[in-house]
């Protein structure tokens, strides 16, 4: 079963930034190596009724990667800021989530808390969003809510806009003669990075005996996929351009069309990283 979404917190619903996007997020979005997938899955070993809280969840994408491998997850919590992406994962769990109950909570990280009791989370994930959080707050609703011996993983994978390929350099400086040079990031600021590691940020919590974990990650997009995902990114998407988007988008399609090569433009990384941590309890 599934249940309503709790009510936002101070940090509000933030469906100014990617509601729009929901659906193309959802499609265009790279998801999970299998790797990364089959590691988390491990991390519940003996667990005879995993519990997974997934904090920015997005669409699901964590989640769905895990529930046909880890078939006795029992319940599932899902967070985010952001409620159109909320219902979309809601929507595209419900076809696979068989027995295993869902929640969903529409606010800041770390203002969770369990809908239920006895439903404390045996594996915490982070995919893609920890960057965007008040991470000793999370880490520290983390220790609060976690079972004894719960495992928290923090993931990563870059974007296209940090790629160093050729067609994601031409593609940047496209983006930055619309946008100027800095990064944009949020509703109306630029990127500045974090201002120290999340290793750090994991050594002063409770969940400090860290394991460091990389795959390589190798896709292939079509121009139009790209497309699709800069609408979803807080450095590309349309409502940044003030009405040039579609100039934009245009001028974009066609520097991907010919940096293709047989139609498919190439990625290739080094690291997918995966930190994870078992609380000091």
């Amino acid at each position: 079963m599934t249940r309503p979404d709790h009510p936002a917190s101070a940090a509000v619903s933030d469906d100014a930034l990617f509601g729009p996007e929901a659906a193309d997020y959802a499609r265009h979005r790279p998801g999970l190596p299998d790797a990364a997938v089959h590691l988390l899955a491990s991390t519940q070993h003996g667990v005879p009724a995993p519990v997974l809280l997934d904090l920015g969840t997005g669409t699901g994408q964590v989640p769905r990667a895990l529930l046909p491998v880890l078939h006795r997850m029992v319940h599932i919590d899902l967070v985010d800021v952001n409620r159109s992406m909320l219902e979309a994962a809601r929507a595209i769990l419900e076809p696979v989530r068989g027995a295993c109950t869902v929640d969903v909570f529409t606010g800041a990280a770390h203002d969770f808390a369990p809908a239920a009791p006895g439903r404390a989370p045996t594996l915490i994930t982070c995919c893609r969003s920890f960057h965007w959080m008040a991470r000793p707050e999370v880490l520290s609703m983390a220790n609060r809510v976690a079972a004894p011996h719960a495992v928290v993983a923090i993931m990563g994978d870059g974007s296209l806009w940090t790629h160093g390929a050729d067609w994601t350099a031409d593609l940047r400086e496209l983006i930055q003669s619309y946008l100027g040079e800095d990064r944009r990031a949020g509703t109306g600021g630029t990127y500045a990075g974090p201002g120290r590691s999340y290793e750090d940020d994991l050594a002063d919590s409770a969940f400090s005996e860290v394991t460091e974990h990389s795959f390589p990650v190798s896709r292939a997009w079509a121009p139009e996929d790209v497309i699709g995902y800069l609408r979803t990114t807080s450095f590309a998407r349309p409502a940044l351009f003030s009405g040039r988007y579609h100039e934009f988008e245009a001028a974009a399609l066609q520097l991907l069309q010919d940096h293709a090569s047989g139609g498919v433009l190439k990625e290739k990384r080094g690291v997918h990283g995966a930190a994870r941590a078992s609380p000091r309890r």
